[in-house]
This record gives C-alpha cells, structure tokens and sequence, in this order.
C-alpha cells in the first residue's frame, strides 16, 4: 500500500513522536483544544494494550495536521503509540489506540499511568514536517483490566 505524501510524513513523525513523547514539556490548551484519556484501560488477549478517551479540536488547515499520541507507564515500562490523525472541527470526538505488548512483556493488570496528547505537526509543503507542538494533553492513573 503506497502512502501519500502528508500520511508518510505523519508515519515518520508518529514514530519519532512515540520516542520523545515524555520530553516535551506541559502546555495548556489554548483555543478551546481538549483530550482526555478513560480511568480505564484494556489489555487484550492477543498481546494488545487500548487506551481510549475524547478530544477536541479547532479549525483545519492545509499546512498542518492534528494527531494524537499516547504513552502508557507501568512499573518501569513506557510504551508509546499513536492514536491516528485526529479531525479538528470544534466538536468532541471518541478516540482509541492500540499497542502492542510484543517489545514490553513487563505490562500487567493493575494501576499504570497514562498520558495522551493532541499534537500539531506543521509543514511547509514539503514531505518533512516543519514543526510539532503540543495543544492539549492529560495525565492520570488508569487501571488496566484483562479484557474478555
């Protein structure tokens, strides 16, 4: 399957944001930009971790996209993985993401920390983003449950 241009770019940033994901510092959300993340988290049969919740977003624009990233800490693991591009139209919207345990065995049921994040990826045309910035975020405890 070939990728586009921008979907290429936000594969490559998505990766490079789950790496760096716990460097960038707190920012406030500013222009009515929202997410949160659900007290509770699944781990699946098939080796999978989902944290789900709600964001917001304003306005579109064709030099940037909005994408969500999320780290999940338990013990002394972080996994991070992307929550897909998000739509930015003012009206709150469900979303879901989906990791895989395969390089993180240590994740068990039981308390864990959770972090997601709205972030913007700006681009000056070309295939290589040109910025990232952070626009909304939350933190919190969650509880993982085995899901059936």
């Amino acid at each position: 399957m070939a990728l586009s241009g921008p979907r290429l770019a936000l594969a490559a940033l998505s990766a490079l944001t789950a790496a760096t994901a716990l460097t960038a510092p707190a920012t406030a959300a500013p222009q009515g930009n929202a997410i949160s993340v659900q007290r509770h988290a699944d781990l699946g049969g098939d080796g999978t971790v989902t944290l789900s919740g709600t964001y917001r977003c304003d306005g579109t624009s064709p030099v940037r996209t909005v994408q969500i990233s999320a780290v999940l800490v338990q013990d002394r693991v972080r996994l991070g993985f992307g929550g897909g591009e998000a739509l930015c139209d003012g009206r709150e919207h469900p979303w879901r993401a989906t990791g895989s345990l395969r390089m993180t065995p240590g994740v068990h049921r039981g308390p864990a920390g959770a972090e997601v994040r709205l972030q913007e990826i700006g681009r000056s045309g070309g295939l290589l983003p040109t910025s990232l910035r952070t626009v909304a975020e939350d933190r919190r405890a969650v509880e993982l449950h085995r899901h059936r």
